[in-house]
């Protein structure tokens, strides 16, 4: 049986998160190994998949799947199993189970069985390209998959737009091209790093302004593999110069909403963006006005 960090005077099992390699079979902890051959059963995202992890290290506890698609009748079922004192450890197809993959459900279940969750912590493809990415990493916010259709996605990433973090998400090699393009369009040119295929054979960071890295990838006949998608916190000369491109009315009554001033203080703040006199800008205004 697995060791446990704390102790229980129960005899129902414990869960256990264990992370495997996002690519390269060698980035396993001891801990992971020990562990998924110790347990009574190995959940997984794709049995035939972690069936590759598990022959490479001579591993033969027996495998469940656990997947988006039934998850809502296997988490109980594992409940069940984990009440009457087997030990499961649950597995995605790449790095922690739960990120970004099946798992919170059957978590949420065990804390509310009081059931033990031990996490056994292993590689996540996100804090590796985030690390060497070259962007800020002082404060970061991952946000996932954005969602697939334009609309929908857009919408998503205005919500992100004001935020003083970098963005991390996870993108699709097929969609990457419009989500660059969106990201161009609503948070400006950016900097950003495509970190592609990490820790795998083909592994690479494409780094430049959002319309670079666009333009480098749009060359491709095709883009291939899992990836990364990090942009580059907003910068306060950044969000000047993309205000001062609009038209000075709009720009007053966004400052006038946004920050509850008055006209004429509206006005001498877009003008400073500018850089002109108040005086420069009101007769602007007016102008726009006849």
């Amino acid at each position: 049986m697995p060791s446990s960090s704390t102790s229980s005077s129960n005899k129902t099992g414990t869960l256990f998160l264990v992370g495997t390699p996002i690519g390269n079979l060698e980035d396993i902890t001891l801990r992971a190994i020990r562990t998924l051959g110790e347990v009574d059963v190995v959940a997984c995202e794709d049995t035939r998949h972690t069936q590759v992890l598990l022959d490479h290290f001579q591993i033969t506890t027996p495998t469940i799947s656990y997947h988006e698609h039934n998850e809502l009748t296997r988490a109980p079922e594992l409940i069940l199993r984990l009440e009457e004192g087997e030990h499961i450890a649950l597995v995605s197809d790449a790095g922690m189970p739960g990120i970004s993959d099946p798992g919170h459900r059957l978590v949420a279940l065990c804390i509310r069985h009081e059931i033990e969750v031990q996490p056994v912590p292993g590689p996540s493809a996100f804090l590796a390209s985030l690390a060497a990415g070259g962007l800020s990493t002082q404060s970061f916010r991952f946000a996932g998959f954005l969602p697939p259709k334009k609309g929908q996605r857009r919408k998503e990433l205005e919500t992100l737009k004001d935020l003083a973090d970098t963005l991390v998400f996870y993108e699709a090699p097929h969609r990457i091209l419009e989500t660059l393009e969106d990201i161009a369009e609503t948070l400006g040119d950016r900097l950003v790093v495509v970190a592609r295929e990490v820790t795998k054979i083909h592994e690479e960071f494409l780094r430049g302004t959002c319309r670079q890295v666009l333009e480098e990838l749009s060359r491709r006949d095709r883009v291939k593999g899992e990836i990364t998608l990090i942009v580059d916190r907003p910068h306060p000369e950044d969000a000047h110069a993309v205000a001062a491109t609009k038209p000075l009315r709009q720009r007053v009554e966004e400052l006038m909403k946004q920050k509850s001033l008055r006209k004429m203080d509206a006005l001498k703040f877009a003008a400073k963006e500018r850089g002109i006199s108040k005086r420069q800008a009101y007769e602007e205004l007016e102008q726009t006005d006849e």
